[in-house]
């Protein structure tokens, strides 16, 4: 006869076999990078085929746009471009100003760097993790670390990249992290995500920081990571607590993360990594040749010291020619001694000596 209800494996070695296999996966980990980036590669047909009905949707709302609504859309644009031209006109003048101010100071200016725009094919659905996947990968030159903006601030950066797709963290994620400033005085600061899309947090800020509700947070350009200047956030929230030694401080990002579509990976600039390469040994040469200066200023003395000790000799037959009562033929030839001690320094030392040690004795 069957029993009726047959008893498989138990607990504990469920438990067992879990726990090991945890552990397995934690060891090979790192060795799996290249297998995700295959399989990312693989499911990119997959991405497209996905986001098709999407691009066909907007295409289809495009081209049955209506007459009017087109007109209106014309209408704003052309009001925006008027806009954006008198504030371009202000900027130039910014710059040029900007420009010879940099020129007095003898500060490099800034560089522009390569820029390439990008479309978000998938956005993840994991309410712990806050990515998107675009539409370039390394065929288009994109990097691990490359920094993602758009139109507003800040996005994210580049943490996965494949052959034609690539994976970027953003900024509400709670492992992803930006130096920042704040451009009203300066002060620096980091800002972590919180994993509210609209929602960043600054740590460990002390209660003396000068920080305000309303303050612009821009990236600082520590790291060389994110280029300097980027807004990223802008302060909601500063609480403080009697008793805790720092302020918990939110800001809200400028970029709509719910709502990105196009983004802009930006590259760094080649001459500004030129130019920072060769800093860096032109800092140790001074150090060399200093080295080398002192060297030189140590034994210059060392060289000097035997006319400083042949003066004395020189000097001791002129002291002691009253002495010796030697004949007034001597005295002049005594000085032509001490001339050819100075023109010739190896032979006069050797001259002298034989002239003063003859007087000393006579005079014992």
């Amino acid at each position: 006869m069957k029993p009726i209800f047959v008893r498989g494996i138990s607990n504990q070695l469920r438990l067992t076999l879990a726990i090991i296999l945890s552990v397995m996966l934690l060891v090979v980990n790192h060795r799996l990078e290249p297998v995700r980036a295959t399989l990312s590669s693989a499911l990119s047909p997959v991405q497209y085929m996905a986001s098709l009905p999407s691009a066909l949707l907007n295409w289809s709302s495009e081209s049955l746009a209506t007459r009017k609504m087109l007109a209106l859309q014309n209408k704003e644009l052309l009001r925006q471009q008027l806009l954006m031209s008198e504030r371009l006109q202000r900027f130039e003048h910014l710059r040029q100003e900007n420009q010879r101010l940099r020129a007095l100071l003898g500060s490099a200016a800034y560089q522009d760097s390569r820029k390439m725009v990008a479309e978000v094919l998938e956005i993840a659905s994991d309410p712990s993790h806050h990515y998107v996947v675009l539409n370039r990968g390394s065929r288009s030159g994109v990097f691990v670390g490359q920094p993602v903006v758009d139109a507003q601030g800040v996005v994210g950066q580049v943490v996965q990249v494949g052959e034609i797709t690539s994976r970027v963290l953003l900024l509400s994620d709670v492992s992803h992290g930006i130096p920042v400033r704040i451009t009203r005085n300066d002060v620096r600061l980091v800002a972590n995500g919180t994993g509210e899309i609209h929602e960043i947090e600054l740590r460990h800020v002390a209660k003396s920081t000068d920080i305000k509700v309303g303050d612009l947070l821009v990236t600082s350009g520590l790291g060389k990571r994110y280029p300097e200047g980027y807004p990223v956030a802008r302060v909601m929230e500063v609480f403080t607590e009697d008793g805790q030694s720092y302020a918990r401080v939110t800001a809200q990002p400028l970029a709509a993360l719910d709502r990105i579509r196009y983004l802009l990976l930006i590259w760094p600039s080649a001459e500004a990594e030129a130019s920072l390469a060769q800093d860096l040994p032109v800092a140790d040469e001074p150090d060399v040749e200093t080295k080398g200066a002192d060297a030189k200023r140590s034994v210059l003395p060392t060289a000097a010291q035997p006319p400083a000790t042949q003066a004395p000799v020189s000097q001791a037959p002129v002291s002691q020619a009253p002495v010796s009562q030697a004949p007034a033929t001597q005295t002049p030839v005594k000085p032509s001694r001490e001339n050819q001690a100075r023109e010739n320094p190896a032979p006069a030392n050797q001259a002298p000596a034989t002239v003063t040690t003859r007087p000393a004795s006579e005079v014992q």
